[in-house]
């Protein structure tokens, strides 16, 4: 897997199936995406995603994501 960046277009298994969309950043801290608790961390980095369909906020591991070309 490639390093990802923000810009990069990414897609993503979901339970409906392949969504695609947009890495926003790399999360290196604990945080929250609405209510959800996001555990990323400097070891275990996760990157903020935007669906291109909907518009939502997403947070997901590297290798829950493949770039597009």
């Amino acid at each position: 897997m490639s390093k990802l960046a923000p810009g990069d277009k990414v897609k993503w298994k979901t339970s409906q199936g392949i969504t695609s969309g947009v890495v926003k950043k790399k999360l290196t801290s604990k945080t929250k995406i609405k209510s959800h608790a996001v555990a990323a961390s400097r070891t275990n980095p996760e990157y903020l995603v935007q669906s291109k369909k909907t518009g939502a906020l997403a947070a997901h591991k590297a290798s829950a994501l493949r770039k597009q070309k």
